[in-house]
């Protein structure tokens, strides 16, 4: 259970991140464009997509286990409540 967290935790943790690179990317690519230079605009709006892409899939990540996270604690407290006879 606890390296299950852990897990999740460091999932976030990483989808946060690309979130941050993604604005970061964003924010250069319109300073480029603003200043005319299109093609490094256009660079730092695909690197923008690229971690963009990945904060969404490490969030699907992080969506799936916390299902089963959900899963392990409903068992955990089931056989406990059995092995003390509720």
């Amino acid at each position: 259970m606890h390296e299950l967290r852990h897990g999740i935790q460091t999932l976030h943790r990483k989808a946060a991140e690309y979130h941050d690179l993604a604005a970061q990317a964003h924010r250069t690519a319109a300073e480029h464009n603003e200043k005319g230079d299109n093609e490094a605009g256009d660079w730092h709006l695909e690197r923008a997509r690229e971690h963009s892409d990945q904060a969404f899939r490490l969030a699907q990540e992080v969506h799936g286990k916390s299902g089963r996270m959900d899963s392990f604690s409903s068992e955990e407290h089931h056989a406990r409540l059995a092995t003390e006879g509720r």
